[in-house]
């Protein structure tokens, strides 16, 4: 018993030790097998402990522990093959979604845009269905919404005519098909651009159809190509669209972006709808970015329209470092409870060489200001002669945000998420809470077999509560609750056994008036 006690102290802290001590948004590695990348990450809307993540070319993981763990697996389709660009949905009934890319044993090359269902949280999936089949026409890039008022699904994509092609007949249109029974049947692939592009894959090429819903149903989408950004929008579930698409914003220096180190990197737009209750709802926004500044110095842009895309804002800057640097690949998600805006994107507003961390920013006014903040806890360099894909992701709901983003190791890809503390997050409206930072320290000794004590420093007067949590989440005690604390430095004693807690990776948080900080810690009985 003592030799696996010893065994299992050295592994956990191992783990714990891998963790910073400054890390304010502790990072979970969602897995490295298969040499993951473009992911993407959902959220139940009914129960936010249970996530859905999908990377290139065919691996899916879920979690049923808000994103602390992870499991793993390969998806297949022994009839139509799977060939990446992973979108991943999860609907009001539970089931989950995998659209991706085709390549089927009898048929051509991404000949077809394809969904995978589970209905049994992931541990199972179906052979698929599909859309846009249209002779060898390549069909690539798309995106998928649901309606959660009745569970359709609307999927938009890239049609070429030949996919990398630069004879001028050939051509890119912006493609469009529903399902009204859970993905079961999709309807004919409709056009819905009014213009077409080429089919380079490039600046000219009609790319990055990102749908969303409106509170009343509404279906609205935009992408990038040869006329700029521009929308167009649906008021009867994709039956009827706009005979012009509406122009959004010029796209300066087209979406097909030079960064260093990486072998490509877009600015495609990703649309979004504001459903909550709050004072935005209806607000459609639109996030992207360009080098409107110069090719050495990458944007992330935020515009908005509240009159359902008739009109549009001028662009509005999300990041918040000094001009000259790069910040790229940038996705949106809205809770759609709080209705509070949150953005990841790669930065290297803290380099001059091709170091990289991961960056998020979050508006709780409608697009108007943003607070950035650092969630990676340690930069990388990323390698031109390694695809890094074309996207990350996130996904908020009920104040639980998770993003998940790509990094690379010493030749290795993996997939990594942040667990953010959204209480910890505000917006310049409300305060920085950056000035003056309580500090909560790590416990001390960690992992611990006996007792275990908690330090914390506070910087202004507060009211103060540590509270101790299992690794769902769940309270376990409240050693401080809401007791006034002067500057200075404390220390709080934690007896495990006060409380018949077994062996196991455990949380504990400290909860002033304007700030939350939380760490991982471990106990071995």
């Amino acid at each position: 018993m003592t030799n696996v006690k010893s065994i299992l102290i050295c592994f956990v802290a191992l783990i714990i030790l891998a963790l910073p001590a400054a890390a304010q948004h502790p990072n979970i590695m969602v897995g490295n097998q298969n040499y993951p990348n473009e992911p993407s990450v959902v959220i139940d809307p009914t129960n936010t402990q249970r996530m859905l993540a999908g990377a290139n070319i065919n691996n899916y993981y879920f979690s049923e522990d808000g994103g602390l763990t992870w499991q793993y697996g390969q998806l297949s389709s022994s009839l139509y093959g799977v060939w990446g660009d992973p979108v991943m949905m999860i609907d009001t009934a539970g089931h989950y979604y995998f659209f991706h890319l085709s390549w089927p044993p009898s048929g051509n090359w991404i000949d077809r845009i394809v969904c995978q269902k589970s209905v049994n949280g992931g541990y199972n999936w179906n052979v698929g269905t599909y859309m846009g089949l249209n002779g060898a026409k390549a069909q690539d890039k798309h995106w998928a919404a649901v309606n959660r008022t009745n569970n359709h699904i609307f999927v938009t994509w890239t049609q070429f005519d030949q996919y990398g092609s630069s004879y001028y007949l050939d051509s890119t249109l912006i493609m469009f098909s529903k399902s009204t029974d859970g993905g079961e049947t999709w309807s004919p692939a409709f056009r819905l651009s009014e213009k077409g592009g080429n089919c380079i894959d490039s600046d000219l090429t009609v790319e990055g159809a990102v749908p969303c819903i409106g509170p009343n149903g509404e279906v609205y989408v935009s992408w990038s190509g040869p006329e700029g950004i521009v929308f167009d929008r649906s008021f009867d579930e994709g039956e009827t669209w706009l005979d012009q698409d509406i122009f959004v914003n010029e796209h300066p220096g087209g979406w097909d972006l030079t960064i260093p180190g990486l072998d490509r990197s877009n600015g495609m737009p990703v649309t979004c709808c504001d459903l909550s209750d709050g004072p935005y709802r209806g607000t459609v926004y639109i996030n992207f970015a360009d080098q409107r500044n110069g090719a050495d110095d990458t944007d992330i842009w935020l515009v908005k329209s509240t009159d359902q895309g008739n009109t549009w804002s001028e662009p509005k800057r999300v990041n918040d470092d000094p001009p000259g640097k790069h910040q790229f690949l940038t996705w949106m998600a809205i809770d759609q409870i709080t209705g509070y805006l949150y953005f990841v994107f790669y930065d290297r507003r803290s380099y001059n060489d091709n170091n990289t961390d991961v960056y998020m920013a979050v508006s709780k006014d409608g697009g108007e200001t943003f607070t950035n903040f650092k969630i990676s806890e340690s930069p990388f360099v990323p390698f031109s002669s390694q695809f890094f894909g074309d996207y990350n992701n996130i996904d908020a709901h009920d104040n639980v945000i998770r993003p998940i983003w790509t990094r690379f190791d010493n030749g290795q890809s993996s997939l990594w998420t942040a667990i953010i503390d959204a209480n910890w997050v505000s917006s310049p409206a409300q305060g920085s809470i950056f000035d003056e930072r309580h500090e909560l320290e790590q416990n001390y000794p960690n992992p611990f077999t006996g007792s275990t004590n908690f330090s914390f420093k506070i910087r202004k007067d507060t009211r103060v509560t540590l509270t101790v949590h299992d690794i769902y989440g769940g309270e376990i005690t409240r050693l401080i609750d809401r007791e006034k604390h002067s500057v200075g430095k404390y220390t709080a004693f934690f007896d495990p056994s006060t409380y018949s807690l077994n062996t196991g990776i455990y949380w504990f948080s400290l909860i002033t008036d304007d700030q939350r900080q939380i760490r991982k810690m471990s106990y071995v009985k």
